[in-house]
């Protein structure tokens, strides 16, 4: 019986692994983003006009700008987590899981999910 609940658990845990699409490219066109797997398959297009001007992706989320707010979304497009620029300032680097912005003489550290993990001061 232990043994079953171990083998469901793993069948659990690789479905949503698979589910997560990792981010390996974007490709950017006049009007269109095309969001790549490792495996180079296209997971999604995005319209520029949807989704605004990219500001960088980590393996599986991007961050966009569109009017006044950055957009964290996942592979797929779908929006996780939406922040004011005015609270977050300018992003300057998005990596695999954390994300940079500069505000003033300010440098912050985010979580993919919008969550505020470091702050210090700008040299």
């Amino acid at each position: 019986m232990k043994q079953l609940f171990t083998i469901l658990l793993l069948l659990l845990t690789l479905t949503a692994q698979a589910q997560r699409q990792q981010i390996s490219y974007i490709e950017e066109t006049k009007n269109w983003y095309y969001v790549y797997d490792e495996k180079g398959k296209k997971i999604c297009g995005l319209s520029r006009s949807s989704v605004g001007e990219l500001k960088g992706w980590g393996s599986d989320f991007f961050v966009a700008m569109r009017y006044s707010f950055y957009y964290i979304c996942d592979a797929k497009g779908k929006t996780l987590k939406t922040m004011n620029v005015s609270d977050v300032g300018e992003i300057v680097g998005v990596t695999n899981s954390t994300i940079t912005s500069r505000r003033g003489s300010w440098i912050f550290t985010w979580s993919k999910d919008g969550k505020k993990i470091n702050a210090r001061p700008a040299n």
